[in-house]
């Protein structure tokens, strides 16, 4: 899997990639990330912000940032131009293919997600380091990629011209309007002519993501050779719908930044409920 390394391998090349704890959880989860990174991670590791390090003008959570300050924030984490970086979270597979994604679009392709993540290193009995990280500043080069991120007016246009196939991560009750939406203001259900491929159907029950050949038949729906746009409540788990696709050979894959949380919320955008 290209875009995966296990804790066997990661364990054996620590001291040749950049490690990142990419971990962010739900709201109503009330857990502090930074803090857990303190008490507890893989040798070497430093802490990536989500919510920290995005672009906060439009009222959104977690934008993608604009490539300088991408840059910069990348730099004072320690991490340079072509160094390899390996992201992992605290769920297993949740928040850590984001910064994959987030990485991409900023242009660097060495980049890949720990299968299973910090459950299964820690299930490993695998060596783990506490207090804060103390990286070297170093210099790193993002340089945006556009054709893998899509915008509001862009989606606009996909669903007026079903340009591409929408895959939608959130659960079946939200995608139907059947469970409320946890932001305010945001309305439930889905974009016209979406499907609803829950990001939990990826993931086997190690914590692992499933082999392609699962992969393909939760993906069965979907023509792997035209284009897809992943969505999700926030931008965040459409990102593990982008990975695993790209894992199934998937062509031509962008992210909708704002997904529902900016689609549910504005009047203009249609939904489609049931």
């Amino acid at each position: 899997m290209s875009n995966l390394v296990s804790t066997e391998w990661l364990a054996a090349h620590l001291a040749d990639v950049r490690v990142v704890d990419a971990s962010w959880y739900m709201p109503d989860e009330e857990r502090q990330p930074a803090k857990e990174f303190e008490a507890g991670h893989i040798p070497g590791a430093v802490f990536f912000d989500i919510d920290g390090i995005a672009d906060k003008s439009g009222g959104l959570p977690h934008m993608l940032p604009s490539p300088g300050e991408f840059s910069r924030a990348v730099g004072a984490l320690g991490i340079g131009d072509g160094e390899t970086v390996v992201s992992y979270d605290g769920s297993g597979l949740f928040s850590s293919p984001r910064l994959w994604w987030t990485f991409k679009a900023m242009g660097h392709d060495k980049v890949k997600v720990l299968d299973g993540g910090f459950p299964k290193w820690k299930r490993e009995g695998r060596a783990v380091e506490t207090g804060p990280a103390q990286p070297s500043n170093k210099f790193f080069t993002a340089i945006a990629r556009p054709q893998i991120v899509r915008g509001f007016g862009q989606m606009m246009d996909v669903v007026a011209g079903k340009s591409a196939q929408i895959l939608d991560a959130r659960s079946a009750g939200r995608f139907k309007a059947e469970e409320p939406e946890p932001r305010a203001g945001v309305r439930g259900g889905h974009m016209p002519g979406a499907l609803n491929v829950h990001y939990r159907k990826l993931i086997a029950e190690d914590g692992t993501l499933k082999p392609p050949e699962a992969l393909r038949g939760v993906f069965d729906a979907v023509d792997p050779d035209r284009p897809v746009v992943t969505t999700c409540g926030s931008g965040l788990t459409a990102a593990l719908l982008s990975l695993a696709l790209d894992e199934i050979g998937a062509k031509d894959v962008a992210l909708y930044d704002g997904s529902w949380t900016e689609w549910g919320a504005r009047s203009e955008a249609p939904v489609v409920t049931g």
